[in-house]
């Protein structure tokens, strides 16, 4: 069965899915550039590994178990005789054990001169929740802003605070952003919701030069049949996260009319 939403699947956002959901379509968006870029552009991924600890990787002194503690009986006649504790259970606690965190990217190349030329970014969560990894990419992000390479920056998450853009006050579930050379500091961002398709979008390379256009529904698509998560997915259940309100309704409906749910 193909994916059963016009647009995003909310529930491939699932932490179950989502890390081979960005893979495959990292994976997705090179293959099918490569012959169209090709000779005058190569495709490389590229990989951002960091270390993240503490609340952003495991919950630290959160027991597993609880444990209370009998009262110890004293003899009010003896007040010197020492009465030994009973013995207490160990709590079971998580360790801010460090995780090696892997971020695939694409980088669009000159053949010539392997000048990087595009960054096309999926983003995870680590790069949208506070912490170690949005503060890192963050950085990279104002490099290339700040440089000629430009940039495209797929957000396919609804958790979470969006990357900062100055002069939009709309609300979306999803976004494409689109920073070009010869237009910073100004952009183009593709907002869309969970009822829309997504957007195509045109790739950003170097002035004069062909643009291929983006087909990202298309591609998302090919990554629901292939890695068959019709298979996995219990759309009797709701998403994770969850949905807004709005979103829920329309959701529920729309599995309805499409017979996943009852």
């Amino acid at each position: 069965m193909p994916n059963p939403f016009p647009g995003m699947n909310p529930y491939l956002e699932s932490p179950d899915f989502w890390s081979q959901v960005n893979h495959l379509l990292i994976s997705s968006i090179f293959e099918s550039l490569v012959p169209q870029l090709l000779p005058r552009y190569i495709v490389d991924i590229e990989k951002r590994v960091y270390e993240i600890s503490g609340e952003n990787s495991l919950l630290v002194g959160i027991p597993d178990v609880t444990v209370q503690r009998s009262p110890i009986q004293t003899n009010p006649n003896s007040s010197n005789i020492a009465v030994a504790a009973p013995p207490v259970t160990a709590l079971k606690v998580r360790l801010p054990v460090p995780i090696e965190c892997r971020e695939a990217y694409l980088e669009v190349r000159d053949t010539e001169t392997r000048e990087v030329v595009t960054v096309i970014e999926v983003l995870s969560p680590a790069n949208k929740r506070p912490g170690k990894g949005r503060e890192m990419y963050e950085e990279k992000r104002e490099k290339v802003f700040g440089s000629r390479t430009q940039m495209v920056e797929i957000d396919l998450l609804r958790s979470y605070q969006p990357l900062p853009v100055f002069g939009n006050d709309i609300e979306a579930n999803y976004r494409i952003l689109i920073s070009r050379a010869n237009q910073k500091p100004l952009a183009d961002l593709y907002l869309f919701n969970l009822p829309n398709m997504i957007p195509q979008f045109p790739l950003p390379l170097r002035p004069g030069d062909a643009e291929p256009i983006v087909d990202l529904q298309a591609l998302l698509n090919g990554v629901y049949d292939r890695a068959a998560y019709d298979f996995r997915i219990d759309y009797t259940t709701e998403p994770v996260p969850a949905l807004s309100e709005p979103d829920a309704i329309w959701a529920d409906a729309w599995l309805r009319e499409t017979g996943l749910r009852s």
